[in-house]
């Protein structure tokens, strides 16, 4: 199956038929070329509005943690598959969870689409749980804490979002120890890869 296949089963499927009849398409960076995967959340409404993922501070935050600039970022080097294609709406404290089925039913088929990832980031909770199940610790902030024990396949990592300030001022640990080590590996892969192709 292509990417482009893909991609219209899910516009078709009918549990989006919601998001297609407002013309919104499935909103990912996937490609075949990919050596880094970032797995997060949800588009958010406003990510929604511009198709773009990580188009916003969060972004700027995680690019500032991974060492790229937005080039790279958007590049044919770093594919993002959320764990939900399209924005879920808003809860009563936030946005809705990520509807599992997308997980389930289509990250599978699109890994296989991306045969060069080295590096999976999972970003949040949601990724954490689905890809580490019963590897990840009692919380969010233990299992982060441990990222050593998923490396080199994944490299779990809190969400980027300013609204994260104060999980960040308790655990300066993250800073110090954590984004040194992301920032190392991916450059490590990309770096690697570019002098390999040379």
């Amino acid at each position: 199956m292509t990417l482009q296949e893909m991609e219209k089963q899910i516009k078709s499927d009918p549990r989006n038929a919601e998001y297609t009849a407002r013309g919104i398409p499935p909103i990912f960076q996937i490609n075949p070329e990919a050596e880094i995967l970032i797995v997060g959340q949800a588009p958010g409404k406003k990510v929604e509005e511009s198709g773009i993922l990580f188009h916003d501070k969060s972004g700027e935050k995680l690019r500032d943690w991974m060492g790229i600039d937005g080039k790279l970022f958007y590049s044919k080097r770093i594919a993002i598959m959320p764990m939900d294609f399209y924005y879920p709406g808003k809860g009563k404290t936030g946005d809705l969870p990520p509807r599992r089925f997308i997980a389930e039913e289509y990250h599978p088929v699109i890994l296989e689409m991306m045969p060069e990832i080295r590096l999976t980031i999972l970003i949040g909770k949601y990724s954490i749980d689905y890809y580490l199940k019963k590897r990840a610790k009692r919380n969010l902030t233990e299992t982060v804490r441990c990222y050593q024990e998923y490396l080199p396949e994944y490299f779990p990592i809190v969400h980027p979002s300013p609204l994260n300030f104060r999980w960040q001022a308790k655990n300066p640990w993250f800073e110090t120890e954590v984004v040194p080590e992301l920032r190392k590996r991916v450059a490590d892969i990309l770096e690697g890869s570019r002098i390999h192709r040379l």
